[in-house]
């Protein structure tokens, strides 16, 4: 099972994304996480529904410096991903 989310909010430059993948780890989810141009930050995770759940819950509030306003959630189709990487900043055209 895996969900995309979009964390809206003060959640760039708050360590949102190191403290996504901290705890992706820490549930053993894989997936990854990577700001946007429009100052939101964008993530992909792959597990089972309970602790996928478990990740949601701390998205939403994030990590310690972050604001996160929103949370997009989004049920989608598992990428069979090993691991969980931050991805390089997204820019759009």
């Amino acid at each position: 099972m895996s969900v995309h989310l979009i964390a809206h909010g003060k959640v760039q430059g708050v360590w949102y994304r190191a403290g996504a993948r901290e705890k992706a780890l820490q549930l053993g989810l894989c997936g990854w996480a990577k700001n946007c141009s429009d100052g939101t930050v964008e993530i992909h995770a792959e597990g089972e529904k309970g602790i996928l759940e478990q990740f949601i819950n701390w998205c939403r509030k994030g990590s310690p410096a972050a604001q996160v306003s929103s949370l997009g959630i989004e049920w989608v189709e598992s990428q069979g991903l090993t691991s969980f990487k931050i991805r390089p900043t997204s820019v759009v055209n």
